[in-house]
């Protein structure tokens, strides 16, 4: 028999279910992923640190979990809701279920509620503090309302899920820098491919240090929270402008704007998914894009920020990237590696390496 579980939000809905995966209570932001498969890249993702992740696709856990899909080495959400959860997966790269992964890692997840009131009411209300209770039989409900409405959002996710060393990814092609704030896999793999010689450095890693490892680019990379959140980030960014290429990428593109001087904000639905338009304005096309955010960068503020807007959102109009008049920089609020969702956009590693190129060419010129 399975135990109970109660997922309770900070508006005083509660949803009973069924508990899966660890039997212990975890407490989060509620968020929902619009994803119809990657559920294994998707609690896997730093960027979902701090989380409970409600999956808008009914069925889950279907095709098991694999050695290859992951985008981090540990999972970083907080919990899972679902409506359905495969307990019995079928996939030939499957090697153990989505259940016992989370009971291994010690996340709880909850099944069998009403995904798609939830999704209804985390999209009109916007996301909302939440709690997994522990698994068992009934719970206090007015303290555990108390204990949700209390419960004060972290400021230190990068802080958690950052390196804590310096690390390669070697290469023999262009030295990229990547500023890990909660990197994907999947960047490296993206910047592999292009053969790139790739160091990832911790969060507060100082302007100077990331200089003396003397690389071509220097990548911003995506990650959890609110930007102004980051210690000492923005400041980073403002000693790396001019210096070499950057290229940003989700949080990576918040922190670059802020570092120009533009503004964020924190949106009340985030995007989460992987089937996200957004219109690429210098190439006049449209491109579906894989996303992970709650935050993002105010279009009132680009200009007063030397910041052109290159991409913006279909759906809602928020920007999805920008690019310096003054600096050789450029940022996207997407996921251009995919992992899960299409790889439309993979052309922003190749802009990436031109101008890299480009940057060195001039300073041969010059030397």
């Amino acid at each position: 028999m399975m135990k109970k579980r109660y997922l309770v939000l900070e508006d005083g809905s509660i949803f009973e279910g069924k508990a899966f995966g660890a039997d212990s209570a975890s407490i989060g932001e509620a968020v929902f992923s619009t994803g119809m498969t990657g559920y294994q890249e998707t609690i896997s993702n730093p960027s979902g640190c701090g989380q409970i992740v409600v999956m808008t696709y009914p069925l889950i856990g279907n095709y098991g979990i694999n050695r290859d899909d992951y985008e981090s080495i540990d999972l970083a959400i907080n919990g899972l809701v679902v409506r359905e959860l495969t307990e019995e997966p079928s996939n030939f790269r499957s090697g153990m279920s989505l259940g016992d992964l989370l009971s291994l890692k010690g996340i709880p997840g909850i099944q069998e509620i009403d995904t798609r009131k939830l999704t209804r009411l985390l999209r009109d209300k916007g996301s909302l503090k939440g709690k997994l209770t522990a698994a068992g039989d009934d719970i206090d409900t007015a303290a555990v309302l108390a204990e949700v409405q209390g419960y004060d959002l972290p400021k230190d996710l990068v802080a958690k899920v950052s390196t804590k060393r310096p690390y390669p990814s070697p290469g023999h092609g262009k030295r990229v820098v990547v500023i890990d704030y909660g990197i994907k896999h999947g960047i490296l793999r993206e910047l592999n491919k292009k053969n790139c010689d790739v160091i990832v450095v911790p969060y507060d890693t100082s302007s100077k240090e990331i200089l003396a490892l003397f690389p071509d680019g220097i990548l911003l990379s995506n990650g959890p929270g609110n930007p102004e959140d980051v210690e000492g980030a923005v400041e980073t960014i403002k000693e790396l402008l001019g210096k070499k290429p950057i290229f940003g990428i989700g949080l990576g593109h918040q922190l670059f704007a802020l570092a120009c001087g533009a503004k964020t904000a924190k949106m009340k639905n985030s995007h989460n998914g992987g089937n996200y338009p957004v219109k690429d304005l210098n190439r006049n096309r449209t491109d579906l894009t894989s996303q992970s955010h709650g935050y993002e960068v105010l279009e009132d503020s680009l200009a007063g920020a030397g910041l052109e807007l290159t991409h913006k959102a279909l759906n809602d109009g928020c920007v999805e990237g920008v690019k310096s008049e003054k600096y050789e920089a450029f940022t996207v609020q997407f996921h251009p590696e995919a992992s899960p969702g299409p790889h439309d956009a993979s052309y922003l590693f190749d802009d990436f390496i031109e101008l890299m190129t480009a940057s060195n060419r001039k300073e041969n010129t010059n030397a």
